[in-house]
């Protein structure tokens, strides 16, 4: 088989690029330690007040870290209300009860689907005083609408 001066000359580009792209993908993923998001923790969504999910609300874990046990349920967050400082990073904790759910605060990174059983995680930085809105992006029945909860970020 022959190939042409420019076809040898593009395979070469192609699989270069190919094995290029495969050595960035493998160091990022093995040397700066990215994994995926979900962290693989369970709990029985039936018997949350057997879990660490008896008492939803904010924990502070150092001086400028808290951890966020949530629980989403039928239009609601439990607790529907925490309160940081500026400055302060907020790790997510959140699970649902009932059905599937999203736990997303627009303007930020900050963007997961719930389901039940299933503790999904995030952290995030809050630097700018205010009020952030959590909302529920998957339609879970028909008071959906009114599924949020507010997060307080005070200076």
């Amino acid at each position: 088989m022959h190939l042409h001066k420019y076809e040898k000359i593009w395979l070469v580009f192609g699989i270069g690029s190919l094995v290029l792209f495969l050595v960035v993908l493998g160091v990022a993923a093995f040397a700066f330690g990215h994994q995926p998001p979900s962290h693989m923790a369970s709990v029985d969504s039936q018997n949350l007040e057997e879990s660490v999910f008896s008492e939803p609300g904010l924990e502070q874990i150092n001086e400028d870290t808290y951890r966020a046990r949530l629980i989403a349920m039928a239009f609601g967050y439990s607790p529907d209300t925490i309160e940081v400082p500026a400055g302060s990073t907020v790790i997510f904790e959140v699970t649902s009860q009932d059905v599937v759910h999203s736990f997303t605060i627009p303007g930020t990174n900050v963007n997961m689907m719930i389901t039940p059983g299933h503790v999904n995680m995030a952290e995030y930085t809050f630097d700018e005083p205010g009020e952030y809105l959590v909302l529920c992006n998957e339609y879970c029945g028909t008071g959906h609408h009114y599924m949020q909860m507010k997060i307080e970020v005070t200076p």
